[in-house]
C-alpha cells in the first residue's frame, strides 16, 4: 500500500508535480494554506465569541462605578431615606427613579429628590447647590437658620419643600403657591415665577428678559447678541480683547514692579 504525502498526495504524483514549474508548487501551496484557513476559521470565531463575557463584565464593572459615584449632597448625612418619607413615596411613584443615600436620582444620576430630615443641620452646606434638579426637599427636624434665600439659588424646579416649624419659606409665603402649617414642621408647594406676578415691566433692561433664578428670586438675562452692563453692549463678547488688556496690564505691573525692586538693590 503506498502511503500518501503531504497535501493526501502520493510520492508518485507528489515527484511528477515537482518537475513541474514554479506555478505548480505555488498552486500547492495556495491550496494548502487554504486548508489550514478552512480549519483555522471555527478557531478564531470561538476566540472572538470568547470576548463577549469579559466585555459584558467590564460595561458591569463601569455602570456599577457610576451608580456608586453619588453626589457629595446624598452622603452628607449618613443613613438613607425613610420609607414614609414624602422623598420616599415621590420616587416610589415614578418607576425610572431610584433611592440612592439620602437621594432620589433618575437613570442619569441626576438628583430629582433630597431628603435630609434629622440630619443636625444648621445650614443646607457647601453641597447643596449639588441638588439644584431637586423637585421635592426634605429639611425638617434641623437646627436651620431662618434666612435660606441664597441657598436656593437656581433651584427653579423645587416644587415641594419641607421645613421646620420655625423656618420661613425661602421668599416668603408670596414666592409659593400654597405654605401650610404642621405641628411639627411647614411645607412650601408650588413655586411661583416671579417674572410673571411681578407689575414692574422695567424691572429688566430692554435688551434683558426676566428669568426665575429659585423661591423669590429672578435674573435678567441678555438676549442674544448683547451683553455687558444693562445688556446695552451688543455684539459677541471678544476674549482676545479682554485677555489682551489683562496680560498687557499685568505685564506692566510686572515690569514697573521689578525695576523698583532692583533700585532697591542698587542703593542698598
Amino acid at each position: 500500500m503506498r502511503s500518501s504525502g503531504a497535501g493526501g498526495l502520493d510520492p508518485a504524483r507528489a515527484k511528477a508535480l515537482q518537475g513541474r514549474g514554479g506555478a505548480t508548487r505555488a498552486s500547492l501551496a495556495i491550496a494548502w494554506e487554504g486548508r489550514r484557513e478552512r480549519k483555522m476559521a471555527p478557531g478564531r470565531v470561538y476566540s472572538d465569541l470568547s470576548l463577549v463575557p469579559w466585555a459584558a463584565a467590564l460595561l458591569l464593572v463601569l455602570i456599577v462605578e457610576r451608580a456608586l459615584a453619588l453626589p457629595e449632597i446624598c452622603t452628607q448625612c449618613p443613613g438613607s431615606v425613610q420609607n414614609l418619607s414624602e422623598v420616599a413615596l415621590y420616587c416610589k411613584r415614578t418607576p425610572q427613579l431610584m433611592l440612592h443615600a439620602r437621594c432620589c436620582l433618575n437613570q442619569k444620576g441626576i438628583i430629582l429628590g433630597l431628603d435630609l430630615q434629622n440630619c443636625s443641620l444648621k445650614d443646607p452646606g457647601p453641597n447643596f447647590p449639588q441638588a439644584h434638579t431637586a423637585v421635592i426637599i426634605d429639611l425638617q427636624a434641623n437646627p436651620l437658620q431662618d434666612e435660606l434665600a441664597n441657598a436656593f439659588h437656581g433651584f427653579i424646579q423645587l416644587q415641594t419643600l419641607i421645613l421646620p416649624q420655625d423656618v420661613n419659606c425661602p421668599g416668603g409665603i408670596n414666592a409659593w403657591d400654597n405654605v401650610t402649617y404642621y405641628i411639627n414642621n411647614q411645607t412650601c408647594q408650588g413655586q411661583r415665577n416671579l417674572c410673571n406676578s411681578t407689575g414692574d415691566p422695567e424691572m429688566c433692561p430692554e435688551n434683558g428678559s426676566c428669568a426665575p433664578d429659585g423661591p423669590g428670586l429672578m435674573q435678567c438675562i441678555c438676549a442674544d447678541g448683547f451683553h455687558g452692563y444693562k445688556c446695552m453692549r451688543q455684539g459677541s463678547f471678544s476674549l482676545l480683547v479682554f485677555f489682551g488688556i489683562l496680560g498687557s496690564t499685568t505685564l506692566s505691573i510686572s515690569i514697573l514692579l521689578w525695576g523698583t525692586q532692583r533700585r532697591k538693590a542698587k542703593a542698598s
